[in-house]
């Protein structure tokens, strides 16, 4: 069998960093993916909650912000809980095993704010060519 997910999205809100109690560390966010496809009333994105354990969860909280463009490489897990109307609900949420960061970190991380330049050039591909490409 396989499980296998792989998701290119911004974030939606910074990381939450946590630990357990044992000392090992979870990072959680929420990814917004873009729709290859729209129709009429209905979303525009996708939005996946992800999970992230050990020191990539630490480089997430350090490097990610909200809005940051990531990809994501894990593991849908289904999960059923009981809301607090006693309700029975079903989450899809995604494990990931690899977080690439694809932009700049952003916004105020160590004292620094990125510049304007930066954020003008986001998602600007007017530089890219395809010359150079094997195929």
């Amino acid at each position: 069998m396989f499980n296998k997910v792989v998701l290119i999205g911004r974030l939606t809100r910074d990381p939450e960093l946590r630990f357990t109690p044992n000392g090992k560390a979870v990072a959680s966010f929420s990814l917004a993916v873009d729709r290859s496809f729209k129709r009429e009333g209905q979303p525009e994105a996708d939005f996946f909650r992800i999970s992230v354990w050990g020191k990539q969860a630490e480089n997430c909280a350090n490097y990610l912000s909200k809005g940051s463009l990531t990809a994501v490489d894990g593991r849908i897990e289904i999960n059923k809980y009981t809301d607090k109307d006693g309700q029975e609900r079903t989450s899809v949420d995604v494990t990931a095993n690899d977080v690439r960061f694809l932009s700049s970190p952003g916004g105020k991380k160590n004292g620094q704010e990125k510049s304007s330049a930066t954020e003008d050039k986001k998602g600007d591909m007017s530089d890219f060519s395809d010359d150079g490409l094997p195929f």
